[in-house]
């Protein structure tokens, strides 16, 4: 296998575009990484485009705003995983030696969909009718209740994920909100869900990011600032026992970080930032424990020491996070690659939220219940 790096990275500003279509903010994202990169549509030899609920063939009309040059072109449907499922082929696809430069690019116009469920029709034992709720709110509270029962952790500690995330996007241009809150306003704030509030909740919108990714030999043509994918792992779930009565994120997670940093050579203590799935404020704070940030139980303590902070141990989510970036679905997981690249270059828009220094980064995507993926970058 080849080494792959990052040459280019394009995201447009994540929110509510109901005069735009998803091809305007697709060719947005496609055509700011080919200028990132230093190449045009010319250079590119395959391309992977994400997106979760627009019409089959995505891809292809993405393709034919920025040059139609007769490339394979494939479209990537995995849930919140789509976009980082995207970057796996499209790394998968240089790293192979099948090509030399390769695009993966993700879209999504969801506008103000709703709540989203895990599905009406899934032939497997579903929650609904067990625990009480098929919806992404409902179930996100109940891991969070249960997190309490078992360690003591309170409401106030996922509440204080959701302050830390809302106050960096404040210094993120791209981000769908930029609104600090007090501790007191995200638990005062409408219920959504115990203890999920309205803050503690990511929005819904439109959005689109992409990245060119290139053999390491051949990237001296264009950069001098690559970034290498060290290691790109995906997993899907195990049976357990309670799996069939309780969603159970923990193992997923966990297992693909276990292959991760075996695959890096590293360790959790070897990562300067970590930009992960937090589609709950509950779900960040577990995903610490799932990702060994921390032992079972202490994510409550680690938020309350302001170890995921920036100038902490290992700033988290310093984009703003799905909770105020936004979660337009199959753009989700390359926006990471992006603000990871931007990162680990020192090029961060806005200075207030640049981790120093760093050299290696972690993205975390979880699709459903169903897929986990996550990459390890440096410089």
């Amino acid at each position: 296998m080849r080494e792959v790096v990052v040459i280019g990275v394009g995201m447009t500003k994540f929110g509510r575009f109901p005069e735009k279509t998803i091809l305007d903010l697709g060719r947005e994202a496609i055509v700011d990484a080919m200028k990132d990169a230093g190449i045009d549509i010319r250079d590119v030899q395959v391309m992977y485009s994400g997106s979760q609920y627009q019409p089959n063939m995505t891809g292809q009309y993405l393709l034919k705003q920025v040059g139609m040059t007769m490339i394979p072109v494939v479209n990537v449907v995995n849930a919140c995983a789509t976009g980082s499922t995207a970057v796996r082929e499209a790394y998968f696809a240089v790293a192979s030696g099948a090509y030399d430069i390769a695009m993966a690019v993700g879209a999504e116009q969801m506008g103000k969909m709703g709540l989203l469920g895990v599905g009406e029709s899934r032939a497997e034992v579903s929650p609904e009718g067990i625990v009480g709720t098929s919806l992404m709110p409902g179930i996100f509270a109940e891991l969070g209740v249960r997190h309490m029962g078992q360690y003591g952790t309170r409401p106030e500690h996922f509440a204080k994920v959701a302050v830390k995330n809302h106050k960096y996007s404040v210094h993120n241009p791209r981000s769908q909100y930029r609104q600090a809150y007090s501790l007191e306003e995200v638990m005062n704030v409408r219920m959504v869900c115990w203890p999920n509030t309205l803050y503690m909740c990511c929005p819904t919108g439109d959005g689109s990011a992409a990245v060119i990714l290139c053999s390491a030999e051949k990237a001296k043509k264009y950069t001098r600032k690559p970034i290498k994918i060290i290691a790109s792992i995906m997993t899907t779930p195990t049976y357990t026992p309670e799996s069939l009565g309780f969603v159970e994120i923990a193992t997923m997670t966990r297992k693909a970080a276990d292959e991760a940093y075996e695959k890096a050579g590293l360790g959790p203590k070897d990562l300067n930032l970590i930009e992960l799935h937090d589609c709950f404020a509950t779900a960040e704070l577990l995903h610490y424990e799932n990702l060994h940030l921390c032992e079972w139980g202490e994510g409550g303590r680690m938020i309350d020491e302001g170890r995921t902070e920036l100038g902490g141990d290992i700033p988290v989510n310093m984009s703003g996070g799905l909770l105020s970036k936004g979660h337009p679905i199959g753009a989700t997981g390359v926006a990471q690659i992006c603000e990871l690249t931007w990162q680990l270059r020192g090029e961060t828009p806005n200075q207030e939220r640049q981790v120093p220094n760093a050299k290696v980064g972690l993205g975390h995507v979880q699709g459903g219940f169903e897929v986990c993926t996550i990459h390890i970058v440096g410089r």
